[in-house]
């Protein structure tokens, strides 16, 4: 059974660093990979952005002298190495999928357009989806949000590290509770961080759900396929 018939999953670039401080883990991708495998397998249609904080982050860039629209450019490039490194392990695990790039730099990647990502979900690819929107001073959080709506996506998973909304940061106070459901204006009024403001605006103005989970726990992404509560709803 599954819940959903075309997600928009959101994956962390930094959770690709896995147990190492920079760059891509081969094992992390890899369990990545099986896991968007299983779902692929379950007829799910599958459109994916990542992000490229394990390689470089335009807006930490700006702090350190570098300039904001060309540490953003160099962003995307990160998220267009993840992008490949994701479509590589996909190969792997026996799915097949393509990447696209909001920027155009064939033969790295196809230029995106709606109608090219829609066609091939429908013909059972996996579509990645690179680069951003393709322009500075928006984040990938933003652009998964676009390309969800975009391709008319039924939700956005936004696999993290933290398995849900709480009502604070987990990490820091231990007294923080999760959020088994939580609308958006909750989101607004509590100043809660979800995504960016940008992003949380435009899927609500959309009506496009997100749903946060911890994708590092393995076969989680399936879990959330199939309808199982172990993270938490954003929605209207």
């Amino acid at each position: 059974m599954k819940k959903f018939n075309r997600i928009l999953l959101k994956l962390s670039g930094e959770s690709l660093m896995g147990e190492k401080g920079y760059g891509i883990d081969e094992k992390r991708l890899a369990d990545y990979a099986r896991q968007i495998a299983e779902v692929h397998d379950l007829g799910v249609q599958i459109g994916i952005v990542i992000g490229g904080g394990n390689i470089f982050r335009g807006l930490s860039g700006a702090g350190r002298g570098f300039d904001r629209v060309k540490g953003d450019q160099m962003g995307m490039l990160a998220t267009v190495i993840n992008s490949l490194g994701l479509n590589s392990a996909l190969a792997s695990a026996g799915v097949k999928s393509r990447v696209l790039t909001a920027i155009r730099m064939e033969p790295i990647g196809e230029f995106y357009t709606k109608w090219k990502a829609i066609e091939a979900m429908e013909n059972g690819e996996v579509v990645i989806m690179s680069a951003g929107t393709g322009n500075p001073y928006f984040t990938t959080d933003t652009g998964s949000s676009l390309r969800g709506i975009e391709i008319e996506a039924d939700v956005m998973l936004k696999g993290t590290r933290v398995d849900g909304v709480y009502t604070a940061d987990p990490e820091k106070d231990p007294t923080a509770t999760k959020f088994s459901e939580i609308t958006y204006d909750e989101i607004y009024n509590r100043g809660l961080k979800v995504m960016d403001l940008t992003a949380t605006t435009m899927c609500k103005e959309n009506h496009l759900p997100i749903y946060v989970f911890n994708m590092d726990v393995y076969g989680n992404l399936r879990r959330v396929i199939e309808g199982q509560d172990i993270g938490t709803l954003v929605h209207n």
